[in-house]
C-alpha cells in the first residue's frame, strides 16, 4: 500500500468511526470520494493547513454538502484540526456540522452547502475573483477552484446556469468534480431523471472534459495535472465511483445514502477497509 492508498484508509476509518458516533449522517458517498480528496489534498491542492487564510491557497468548494464527513476527515488528516474532534460530528456545538456552515469557521472550510445545485455558482464566483485580482505574491501562479458535486445534483438547472457562465467568461482556472456513483437517494439517476450522455452536455457547454476512474489515483492525479494546463475554458472531471467505495458489504447500495453503521457493525465495516 503506497502513502496515498494508506491515507485513504486512514480517512475511510476517520469517516465510519465519526459516523458511528454521530448516529446519523451520510455514510455512502462520504466513502466513494475519499480517493478523490486524497489526491487533492495530499499530491495537488497549493494549501497550508498552517495558514488556512493565505491568500494565495487553491480552494475546494463541496456541493454535495451532505458528504461533509468525508471533507472534516481529510481536514483533519491534513492537520488543519485535531483528529479527536471527528468524534463530534453532527453533535450540538461542535464545529462539524451535518452540513459545512461558517458559523464556528472550521479552518479549512471555504464556504456553507447543503441546498443542491448552488456549489458551482459558488465556485465560478471565487475563480472569477481570483482572475480579476490576481496573485498576491507576484508569484503569477491564479488560485484555482475545485468544485465537488453529485452526479444527481446534474439534475439542477442552476448547475447548467453556471457552466454556461463559466465557459462564457473562459474561466479556466475553474475545475468542477463529478462525484458519478450513477446513485441518488431515490435511485439510480438514470431512473429518476436521466443525465446521460453526460460528458457530451458538458463539452456542448463548451467545458474541457475528462472522464476517469474516480478510485484509481494515477488517474485522478493525470486529470487534475490536465486541468491545471487547460487555457481558456473551465474543466470537468467525470469521475467514475462506487457508492460506499471500500466496504464491500454497502457498495453500491443506495439504501447507504443516508444510513450509517451502528457502533456494533462498526468493527466489521473497518475490518473490511
Amino acid at each position: 500500500m503506497n502513502p496515498l492508498e494508506a491515507k485513504a484508509k486512514h480517512i475511510r476509518e476517520l469517516i465510519l468511526t465519526a459516523l458511528a458516533e454521530a448516529g446519523s449522517g451520510h455514510t455512502g458517498g462520504s466513502l466513494d470520494l475519499v480517493d478523490v480528496f486524497t489526491v487533492l489534498y495530499f499530491s495537488h491542492l497549493r494549501h497550508d493547513p498552517k495558514r488556512p487564510d493565505w491568500a494565495d491557497r487553491d480552494k475546494v468548494v463541496l456541493s454535495i454538502g451532505h458528504t461533509a464527513p468525508v471533507l472534516y476527515a481529510t481536514l483533519a488528516a491534513a492537520g488543519y484540526f485535531p483528529e479527536e474532534e471527528m468524534l463530534t460530528l453532527r453533535k450540538l456545538g461542535s464545529r462539524l456540522q451535518g452540513h459545512p456552515s461558517f458559523e464556528f469557521r472550521l479552518p479549512g472550510l471555504e464556504t456553507c452547502s447543503g441546498s443542491l445545485g448552488q456549489g458551482l455558482g459558488v465556485a465560478l464566483g471565487m475563480a472569477l475573483a481570483a482572475k480579476m485580482d490576481g496573485p498576491s505574491t507576484g508569484s503569477g501562479t491564479v488560485n484555482r477552484v475545485f468544485c465537488i458535486m453529485g452526479d444527481g445534483e446534474q439534475q439542477e438547472g442552476s448547475v447548467w446556469e453556471s457552466a454556461m457562465a463559466a465557459a462564457h467568461h473562459k474561466v479556466d482556472n475553474l475545475c468542477a468534480i463529478i462525484d458519478r456513483n450513477r446513485l441518488q437517494i431515490d435511485g439510480g439517476t438514470e431512473k429518476v431523471m436521466a443525465i446521460d450522455p453526460l460528458r457530451d452536455k458538458w463539452a456542448a457547454f463548451g467545458w474541457h472534459t475528462i472522464e476517469i476512474d474516480g478510485h484509481d489515483m494515477s488517474q485522478i492525479k493525470m486529470a487534475l495535472e490536465l486541468a491545471d494546463k487547460e487555457q481558456g475554458r473551465p474543466t470537468v472531471i467525470i469521475a467514475d465511483t462506487v457508492m460506499g467505495k471500500g466496504v464491500k458489504s454497502i457498495e453500491n447500495n443506495n439504501q447507504w445514502h443516508g444510513k450509517v453503521p451502528t457502533k456494533e457493525q462498526l468493527p466489521m465495516f473497518l475490518n473490511e477497509l
